[in-house]
């Protein structure tokens, strides 16, 4: 679980990424899992953006993957996220505690 500051200080890096998963009419399905896994080992925060023709809300949509990914919620700000998960093997964010 991400404390406030934390949580924050993820915010300020995902301020300089673009969305790497976009998510369309499809809703969400293995091929976004699976994304999702790739981009969490490669660069731990990963930026999601909702196409026009999405129906989901973002902020259950964040959850669900959250949930299914064992991911943590960072933020949603219009139709987009962002989840947070530690990197196995190719660590490069470290948190302030």
């Amino acid at each position: 679980m991400l404390t406030g500051k934390q949580r924050s200080y993820l915010k300020g890096l995902a301020q300089k990424i673009d969305p790497t998963v976009y998510i369309g009419k499809q809703g969400i399905t293995e091929n976004v899992i699976k994304e999702m896994e790739t981009g969490y080992e490669s660069r731990e925060l990963v930026k999601v953006k909702l196409q026009e023709s999405c129906m989901l809300d973002p902020k259950e949509a964040a959850n669900e993957i959250a949930e299914a990914t064992g991911a943590e919620f960072v933020q949603a700000i219009g139709r987009k996220f962002v989840l947070y998960r530690e990197s196995k093997e190719n660590k490069q964010i470290v948190i302030p505690k």
